[in-house]
């Protein structure tokens, strides 16, 4: 009688920047990698986050909590942090932060709990991330019809919010009071000086300006019409 070797399981490769994967292969690694380990697939390759410094960590923090209050406050919307995203095919970010309505909008949740499809509104903090945040994770932004895309690029101090306006991103300046308010969103009111300030009272502030205008209480009313009719 002849005994058989056992077949040898194939290691699986680690992820390492530059890597051009599928995005069925990029998820097979990434499962296999160390629970604290990030990485993203942008247009196809990857991208290894480096170790997160102060320099990102608080703005985060800042950006979420006002991101957070939002939510809060309008139902039938949903906020999400370092969440994974199946964009398309070649990408698949994993942005700081996001905005998306849970009915009827533009992204799903999959069975196996990652968001599908583009939320309706991005925020990334970019540090030593801005050269991709700000050049081929916007296009697949751009690309796969999210709306509103939040750039704080936090070495420079300078914050950036694009709009998609006939599949193009424009740049929205702040108003004379240096207030950016979004149109996805309606209510979802930022104070950007303050924000580059680190006064996140004044952010907060005005905030619950927006939250009290009737323009956000029309979209709540909207979105519970949403949810009555599902």
């Amino acid at each position: 009688m002849v005994l058989q070797q056992p077949a040898r399981s194939i290691p699986i490769p680690p992820l390492e920047s530059g890597d051009r994967l599928t995005r069925n292969e990029f998820e097979r690694r990434y499962q296999a990698m160390p629970k604290k380990f990030k990485a993203e697939l942008i247009e196809g390759v990857v991208y290894v986050a480096s170790p997160v410094r102060s320099f990102h960590g608080v703005p985060h923090a800042d950006l979420v909590t006002w991101l957070g209050v939002y939510r809060t406050a309008t139902p039938g919307v949903s906020a999400a942090d370092n969440t994974t995203t199946r964009l398309d095919l070649d990408n698949e970010p994993q942005p700081d932060a996001l905005l998306r309505i849970e009915t009827n909008g533009t992204s799903t949740i999959s069975q196996d709990g990652y968001i599908e499809g583009a939320p309706e509104l991005v925020a990334e903090i970019a540090t030593s991330s801005a050269a991709i945040d700000l050049g081929a994770k916007r296009n697949a932004y751009r690309r796969n019809g999210v709306q509103e895309y939040l750039v704080w690029q936090t070495f420079e101090n300078c914050f950036s919010w694009f709009r998609l306006q006939a599949e193009e991103f424009v740049l929205i300046e702040p108003d004379a009071d240096g207030i950016i308010r979004s149109t996805a969103f309606l209510g979802l009111w930022l104070a950007v000086p303050a924000l580059l300030e680190g006064s996140m009272i004044d952010v907060l502030n005005v905030l619950q300006a927006g939250i009290a205008d009737s323009t956000h209480q029309a979209f709540v009313q909207e979105l519970a019409g949403r949810s009555s009719t599902r």
